[in-house]
């Protein structure tokens, strides 16, 4: 966003990931809701209303391979995509979990608002956007070059938490297993569908559907262990990880492009 500036194109764009973001956690919690305890279908909510940073950077890899352009601005619409999934997540559990249903509103979205992934992710967006190139430059081996040997640990971590959980999931194996595929694929779709009105060039568009029917397993867990113990990392982390992110690599990426060319 620093370099590229705000035109219309990017801010349709901005406000389209944020409404994406948005919308997608509130329908599916009522979805899960009815199969899932009020903990783990917000957790699961969240992690769907999130994105996947390896999915992105997937993306951008399949465009440069296809000589397809994008937008820089898009590692923006990134960034802030996750914190209205997980702020909705944590707030719709507030609300519906019996234990807390006396807490107020208020209280409510300051707790959801000062979660400590919400604010690491927002303060990195904001000191992105008013460095400089000569300041990133300067703490690029603390950033940059350590982020996929940081990611490589994190992802292992997460691995054996699922790992030593999976009795969870197995539980829920039928419904979770349908939800993991069909959930990304609608909201697939759907950004695809709403990006043929706009004014939107093509890479965008598939970075946008991607980010729409990916699933974080990368700051939603990080949040969920401190907004939400309660909810089991063994069901929403094999869902997003096992599930979810090998079937946009494989299947999703090439069927959003082919429907994007086609339309």
């Amino acid at each position: 966003m620093a370099h590229s500036g705000l035109n219309k194109e990017i801010g349709i764009t901005l406000i389209l990931c944020m409404s994406m973001a948005a919308f997608v956690p509130l329908y599916t919690f009522y979805i899960l809701k009815r199969k899932l305890t009020i903990q783990n279908a917000g957790a699961i909510a969240a992690t769907y209303g999130s994105v996947s940073a390896v999915t992105f950077v997937t993306a951008t890899l399949f465009l440069e391979n296809l000589k397809v352009s994008y937008g820089g601005h898009m590692v923006a619409a990134m960034a802030l995509m996750e914190a209205p999934a997980i702020i909705i997540g944590v707030m719709l559990m507030r609300t519906y979990d019996r234990a807390t249903t006396k807490t107020g509103f208020t209280d409510i979205l300051r707790e959801s608002l000062t979660n400590g992934s919400v604010i690491m992710i927002t303060g990195s967006l904001i000191i992105g956007m008013i460095s400089d190139v000569k300041g990133a430059e300067g703490i690029k081996p603390f950033t940059t070059d350590i982020f996929k040997g940081f990611l490589a640990i994190f992802l292992l971590e997460m691995g054996m938490i699922a790992a030593r959980r999976f009795k969870a999931f197995k539980h829920y194996g039928g419904f979770v297993s349908v939800f993991a595929i069909a959930v990304p694929i609608i909201n697939g779709l759907l950004a695809i569908g709403i990006t043929h009105f706009f004014a939107i060039a093509p890479g965008n568009r598939l970075l946008l559907a991607i980010l729409a029917s990916s699933a974080s397993y990368i700051a939603v867990p990080a949040a969920m262990k401190q907004a939400a113990p309660e909810a089991d990392p063994g069901l929403y982390i094999p869902m997003a990880l096992g599930l979810t992110f090998p079937f946009n690599i494989t299947f999703g990426m090439p069927l959003y492009w082919m429907l994007i060319q086609c339309f």
